[in-house]
């Protein structure tokens, strides 16, 4: 039996907090890149342009991204081997979120509830999903999700009668219909399968993949191809100016359904799509 003590994930997290706003992954870099040479709008490639500048200064600078520094979102893989010792996963989370946020100035963004309003003052509590696998690994997965992008997500209920060109229709559609309140270029995580929850919970957990990535289900893949080409058909463009790029990555995970219905959820992510893992 390993052991982990609650003081290491406290510091790993607040790293995470901090490293995500102010350092985009490389994928996400690799897409704006390989976007800037495929978009054809004059404006379009400018508005690339601009943010491969702002990622780059924020690198250099230690600054945020975008001022929206969203919520934390965390996925952990914790093997079914590991004790964590010292006090509970969950405050631990919490606190190394707590930390980042304050050492890191970053905003904090997160309400008690959405009737009273009232500012947490610190950004927690944490967005924790946990799955249990073998062994004694410990792996977290930060997403720092913002809301602009977040209110124009979707997930609807279709019966398998409806089938998946209805499902592919339904995810054009709210892309087309988020145009440039999304902040694009955009990327997307789409859940299929489950019951109504966990198809929110699967598409959230699709955005943690590497922008490109294709699914390695032939499949699946094929579905991913064809989505973002109809939806960088739609001409939203960067920044909702028009062009060619609208989405930088798709990403479906499937999950296990009930006979009798069809779930899908698209989780839509803006240009700052920011996603930091670590390993303990």
């Amino acid at each position: 039996m390993r052991e982990i003590h609650c003081d290491r994930i406290i510091e790993v997290v607040r790293d995470l907090c901090i490293e995500g706003n102010c350092a985009l992954r490389c994928d996400v870099v690799s897409a704006y890149e390989s976007a800037l040479e495929e978009e054809e709008s004059e404006i379009g490639r400018k508005v690339i342009g601009q943010l491969l500048e702002n990622a780059q200064i924020s690198i250099k600078r230690r600054m945020p991204f975008c001022q929206d520094t969203g919520y934390a979102v965390s996925f952990v893989e914790l093997g079914q081997d590991v004790r964590i010792v010292g006090g509970g996963l969950r405050e631990a989370i919490d606190e190394g979120v707590r930390q980042g946020y304050s050492q890191g100035y970053l905003r904090s963004s997160l309400v008690h509830s959405p009737v009273d309003r009232e500012n947490t003052g610190d950004n927690t509590p944490a967005t924790l999903n946990l799955e249990l696998v073998e062994g004694e690994g410990f792996k977290i997965s930060l997403l720092i999700k913002g809301a602009g992008c977040d209110n124009m997500s979707a997930a609807q209920m279709f019966t398998p009668a409806e089938g998946l060109e209805v499902a592919k229709d339904f995810i054009v559609a709210t892309v087309e219909k988020a145009g440039p309140n999304a902040s694009p270029p955009v990327t997307l995580g789409i859940g299929m399968g489950g019951p109504f929850a966990q198809a929110a919970a699967l598409a959230q957990k699709a955005l943690l993949w590497p922008v490109g990535k294709s699914n390695p289900d032939p499949g699946v893949a094929m579905i991913e191809k064809e989505l973002k080409e109809r939806i960088n058909n739609l001409g939203i463009g960067p920044a909702g100016f028009g062009g060619r790029i609208t989405v930088l990555g798709l990403h479906i995970e499937m999950g296990a359904s009930h006979i009798a219905s069809f779930p899908v959820a698209v989780n839509i992510d803006c240009h700052s799509h920011r996603v930091a893992e670590a390993e303990i």
